[in-house]
């Protein structure tokens, strides 16, 4: 049995053990994948955790969603008496976790929810019969539960969770950070004594959830660095006890990080039942793997001010609105106002939506910017209810795709480098003005394919059919410089970004092919099936010209693979390097 089967075949469970003084960790597990969610595609599992203080009074934080709704109340039930429950207290308010709250207050009557002013309000509208038992707070507010747990709190607000709190224990000084400082990944450890083992999940797990949002997470660093608090205990994944001062480093540098790229995208959007901002959540992904700077704004809580700073200064502009009543919510109408009074029309824009059964406000809002001569950079994105695993992987291709068109439009209109004489010499400026299309050559050796990445290639003759590369010696030029030599020529598509697994380069023992879907070609070399089109070819002639091969091949077969794509091209300032 593989180690695969052994982790998909291990039951979910509840891992309870006590943390601090009066308090319990109650650790609800899945092994396999939770949601088909962006943040959960690294499959390693994941736990939501919730706390349980049993002090002179009883408080209760973050009960999980309701995928353990049963097996958490059942345990629960172990090591709590019902009746004494005093408190709920919620890091923030999702559908999810109103399902287990459902359950759990049918059996605890007498508790107090305690929540953040717009978590207080959303659980009202919802469930107008609680309304006398919540309790909304905020920051400095206290709640004293005796011996000393004296708890107090601080809100978070960030644009994916506008009702987010944090709750501070001096007692155990441990800060409950529910969706800061987590990861998604299950294991029987609690805590992180191997937290160098846990970087790429920390990592992956804040730019899906906080690099959109990283100036409001920076604030929040802020506030939380005045508590002294010597544990984080979050929503997901291990507590952290053993990096803490790390961690908190790691993500300053990792808001730094996102805020000083070149460029960068104003997000904007309105979720009515969550299905959007899923959405928004997987563009923001696929702009943010290459290399923009999103700012994420939520706009049922931006005000006009500040969505008019954020869309004057950004270089590009994605909306994403659901459809109410045939309409775009109001809020997100007075942003496209603004969008459409404030915003230079040279920059390019993204339209996106969800809907339950017309979807009129996404054909308004496109139709508007399209008038108002905005350049779309993806295919507007209409998704009706609930989006599946095919359509967050579009989102995230979109995304890229919206970022390799705004790096390119940018190029084209103005450099934001100033490159003068002494940087680079001008005759190399008029050189490096030469463009081509970016191709990945793959070739064969024996049983082991090749792949590398090149833009120095024309068509060389129209009968028959020829191609003209310049190829260095470390390209694989030894596989392409002798007459029969095969190779097949794969032409990349604007956005699909297939070139981060190929370099300038061979190197041996790399196989860039091990993530990539390829097919075989009739030639024996290999094809790229998210590449643009491919050509079959084979060497003619060759000449060497100072550091490069010139090879002339003559072309056997080829295919476009996608009609409606654009051929990605490779722009340089200087002809001294690539």
């Amino acid at each position: 049995m593989s180690a695969n089967s052994l982790i998909t075949s291990h039951p979910r469970d509840v891992q309870v053990a006590e943390i601090g003084k009066n308090t319990l960790i109650l650790r609800s597990r899945t092994w396999e994948r939770l949601k088909f969610e962006v943040e959960y595609s690294r499959q390693k599992g994941t736990t939501a955790n919730s706390y349980l203080i049993q002090a002179d009074k009883k408080a209760l934080v973050d009960p999980p969603g309701e995928s353990f709704t049963e097996i958490y109340l059942q345990q629960l039930a172990q090591h709590l008496d019902f009746t004494t429950l005093d408190y709920i207290v919620l890091g923030h308010v999702n559908p999810n976790r109103r399902a287990t709250l459902q359950v759990l207050l049918s059996q605890v009557p007498q508790v107090t929810l305690i929540c953040s002013r717009p978590a207080a309000n959303a659980l009202k509208a919802a469930f107008p019969e609680w309304k006398s038992r919540i309790q909304a707070v905020r920051s400095q507010d206290t709640l004293d539960l005796g011996q000393g747990h004296n708890l107090s709190f601080l809100t978070v607000p960030t644009p994916r969770w506008a009702d987010g709190l944090c709750t501070y224990d001096p007692a155990t000084k441990i800060l409950y950070t529910d969706k800061l400082f987590g990861a998604h990944i299950c294991e029987d450890t609690l805590f992180d004594e191997d937290w160098k083992g846990l970087d790429a999940e920390r990592r992956y797990y804040f730019e899906c959830l906080h690099a959109p949002q990283a100036k409001q997470v920076e604030a929040a660093l802020d506030k939380i660095s005045v508590l002294g608090a010597r544990c984080y205990a979050p929503a997901h994944g291990p507590i952290v006890r053993y990096s803490l001062s790390r961690f908190t480093y790691d993500y300053r540098q990792w808001c730094q990080g996102q805020k000083s790229q070149e460029l960068s995208v104003a997000l904007l959007y309105a979720s009515a039942y969550g299905n959007t901002a899923i959405l928004a959540n997987a563009i923001a992904q696929g702009l943010i793997q290459n290399g923009i700077n999103v700012e994420s704004i939520n706009c049922e809580l931006a005000d006009s001010a500040e969505i008019t700073r954020i869309v004057e200064t950004c270089d590009g502009l994605i909306i994403g609105s659901p459809t109410l009543g045939g309409h775009a919510p109001t809020q997100i109408q007075t942003a496209l106002g603004i969008v459409l009074s404030v915003t230079a029309k040279t920059k390019l824009a993204g339209v996106f939506g969800s809907y339950g059964w017309s979807g009129e406000a996404i054909d308004l809002i496109e139709s508007k910017l399209k008038d108002a001569n905005y350049q779309l950079g993806f295919a507007t994105i209409r998704v009706r209810f609930s989006p599946t695993p095919e359509i967050l992987q579009q989102c995230q291709e979109a995304g890229a795709s919206f970022a390799q068109n705004l790096k390119k439009t940018k190029k084209l209109r103005t450099s934001r480098q100033i490159v003068t004489e002494t940087h680079v010499d001008r005759t190399e400026q008029a050189v490096g003005r030469i463009i081509g299309s970016l191709c990945v050559i793959t070739t064969r050796d024996e049983e082991t394919h090749k792949g590398v990445l090149t833009s120095w290639i024309s068509q060389a003759t129209f009968n028959p059919p020829g191609i003209m590369i310049a190829i260095a010696n470390e390209q694989n030029a030894d596989l392409m410089h002798h007459p029969g030599d095969k190779f097949v020529l794969n032409i990349l598509k604007e956005g699909k970004n297939l070139r981060r697994y190929f370099s300038r380069h061979s190197t041996l023992g790399d196989n860039p092919f091990a993530n990539l879907a390829t097919q075989t070609a009739f030639n024996g070399c290999l094809i790229l099936n998210e590449a643009l089109a491919y050509l079959e070819c084979t060497v003619q002639n060759q000449l060497e010209c100072g550091d490069r091969w010139l090879i002339y091949a003559v072309i056997n077969h080829g295919e476009v693979l996608e009609n409606d794509g654009v051929t990605a091209l490779e722009y340089r300032k200087s002809g001294s390097c690539y």
